[in-house]
């Protein structure tokens, strides 16, 4: 039972947002490397169990915020069905796992999944409590994942990669405070003390320009010369329309469904959704590899 609690704080739905670490792979054209994409694979098996291991961290702290969410009142801490020293003792044994094994696959690779680590506890602590930086801690976890990619095979990174990959995830959590705040309503306050400094309004305008940004940047992204020339085709902008569909169908889903909360849920159970990212995932590598 104990074991079965723990792994469910480890929140593994969430781990789909770990797949960012294949990014660098992909992109540098080296997805066909059986040996880079096996270290691929491992680094993010240590991402799932470091990411896991913050998650108990998180909901250490929150344990009395999660009691008044109609949803996170279930997680085993909240719950009172797994205790928080042994949550703790969880914590310490999974964080150091996944750390030595980082150290194991690459040193750089160690370096900035300690780095995850202290930044997310930060968040945790403090950082998740100063309006607007906390949406920048979270969309920097993405970032980091993209960039752990890259360290651990040891590929550089395309600074166009990088920015799309912050504003999406600024996208993403800008949305998640949107869906707090109208699902929440009146005890938004209560259970995220943070909501206080937004309103729908400003998240709104907040998201129309984290939007605009994106689909301008990847559009810029796909037809730019140093794209061009690195991958040797100009079809890669034939994805846009994907991109496009896909933070439609989002905003969709946050403003007429008032989804939002979980992206990992969205993308696993909003079947138009999924079938998207996979066509434009499978447009990018035929482009990319076969054209």
């Amino acid at each position: 039972m104990e074991l079965f609690a723990i792994v469910k704080t480890l929140r593994p739905p969430q781990w789909i947002k770990n797949l960012f670490i294949f990014a660098a792979l992909i992109f540098a054209q080296r997805f066909d490397d059986i040996d880079l994409f096996i270290k691929t694979s491992l680094a993010f098996f240590v991402f799932c169990l470091l990411s896991g291991a913050v998650y108990i961290i998180n909901d250490i702290l929150d344990v009395e915020e999660d009691k008044l969410h109609p949803k996170k009142s279930k997680r085993p801490i909240a719950s009172g069905v797994l205790g928080r020293g042994q949550a703790l003792t969880a914590f310490f044994v999974l964080a150091g796992i996944s750390l030595a094994a980082a150290f194991f696959l690459s040193v750089h690779f160690f370096i900035i999944s300690l780095g995850y680590c202290l930044l997310q506890i930060a968040y945790s602590l403090k950082l998740k409590h100063i309006v607007i930086l906390d949406v920048f801690i979270i969309a920097a976890g993405f970032v980091i994942r993209v960039v752990a990619g890259g360290l651990v095979i040891d590929v550089p990174i395309s600074s166009w990669l990088l920015i799309c990959t912050m504003l999406l995830a600024l996208f993403l959590a800008m949305s998640k405070r949107r869906h707090e705040l109208v699902i929440l309503e009146t005890d938004a306050m209560g259970h995220r003390p943070i909501l206080k400094e937004y309103s729908t309004h400003l998240l709104d305008q907040m998201i129309a320009v984290v939007t605009a940004s994106t689909l301008i940047a990847y559009c810029l992204y796909t037809i730019s010369e140093e794209t061009v020339e690195k991958f040797g085709t100009t079809y890669l902008v034939l994805t846009s329309p994907f991109v496009l569909y896909g933070i439609f169908r989002y905003l969709y889903l946050v403003h007429q469904k008032e989804k939002g909360g979980s992206p990992e849920e969205l993308i696993l159970h909003d079947k138009p959704l999924l079938v998207d990212i996979i066509l434009w995932i499978i447009s990018i590598i035929v482009i990319i590899y076969f054209t």
